[in-house]
């Protein structure tokens, strides 16, 4: 339940993942009929930066940045930037909406997984472990449907991609959370594409094209403004302002809203279909993410009654 004060944070995240949640469906259409997805992940980090950037240099928080935090603000625009937006669009232009949406119910998962190692709880669960051993058996059965080697270009190619995809972003939302809480959500976004805008347009920049924004038909002009502006500038900023105040554990959770948005707008373009291995890979998917929740609360419950008696004593 949201805490009391907070309520609004936790719509901020809900409204982050529902825009979200339609860029699978958006992707795959641009992709395959219209753009490259190298020219898509320029326009979109260009997009941001436009936004953001400017923002972030007028905040009071940005000359609190020493360099201990802008080298780690590059570690995590990295992760940002390559692992998670160039590597979702590579992956997209292989595989469906619907299994790129399956793939990112793991998110949560490995966001808790992440938080307990970098934490370093001592606590442990059998729940988690099997939970582990499910979710990995999901990942696998899409990955690995057509067989034990992977084909450049191949659906189960590109649900690898987005599966590191998935990982980069997990980890980074465990790895954030101090600037945020002390930057600020608008520094720490403005900051993540001044790095993206330095480590991308050296590489990038010849596959700007915009004459061929002019050639594109008014739907894809459409799906283009919404991925830019809808599907990145918005919801990233709403996912970040979120998590500022909630914490990596609550941003992971609500991702799960993203594959129910995924999957029905997939199915009612007619981009792709649920197939039984689809289906096995979520119920297994699913049943590992229940586990693996119920173990971190057990976890978390087992840490507090072992810190009980030091707060009796330092009362006392």
């Amino acid at each position: 339940m949201p805490c009391v004060g907070k309520g609004h944070y936790h719509w901020n995240l809900i409204a982050a993942n529902l825009l979200f949640g339609a860029n699978f469906s958006f992707y795959v259409s641009l992709i395959h009929s219209y753009i490259g997805y190298r020219q898509l992940f320029l326009w979109q980090v260009i997009a941001a930066a436009l936004f953001f950037i400017p923002s972030a240099l007028f905040s009071p928080r940005t000359y609190r940045i020493s360099w201990r935090d802008a080298l780690h603000l590059l570690l995590v625009s990295v992760l940002v930037i390559y692992g998670w937006m160039y590597m979702l669009l590579w992956g997209s232009s292989y595989t469906t909406p619907i299994d790129a949406a399956i793939i990112a119910t793991l998110g949560p998962a490995f966001t808790l997984m992440i938080d307990h190692l970098l934490h370093r709880r001592a606590t442990f669960s059998h729940s988690r472990i099997v939970g582990v051993g499910c979710i990995l058996a999901g990942a696998w059965l899409l990955i690995f449907d057509k067989g034990f080697v992977l084909i450049h270009g191949s659906r189960g190619y590109g649900n690898l991609l987005v599966l590191c995809a998935v990982l980069a972003i997990a980890t980074n939302t465990v790895l954030i959370r101090p600037q945020l809480e002390r930057l600020g959500a608008r520094v720490v976004i403005g900051w993540y594409y001044f790095f993206g805008l330095g480590i991308t347009l050296p590489f990038f920049h010849r596959t700007i094209n915009p004459g061929l924004l002019l050639e594109l038909p008014l739907p894809a002009l459409g799906e283009l403004a919404y991925i830019l502006l809808l599907g990145t500038v918005w919801p990233m900023w709403l996912l970040y302002r979120g998590s500022e105040q909630l914490g990596a554990v609550p941003t992971a959770l609500y991702r799960y809203i993203q594959p129910l948005i995924a999957g029905s707008l997939a199915l009612y373009r007619h981009q792709a279909q649920f197939d039984a291995t689809s289906v096995a890979a979520l119920v297994v998917i699913f049943v590992g993410i229940v586990l693996i929740v119920i173990g971190y609360r057990a976890s978390l419950q087992a840490l507090s009654e072992s810190l009980a008696p030091h707060r009796l004593r330092r009362k006392r």
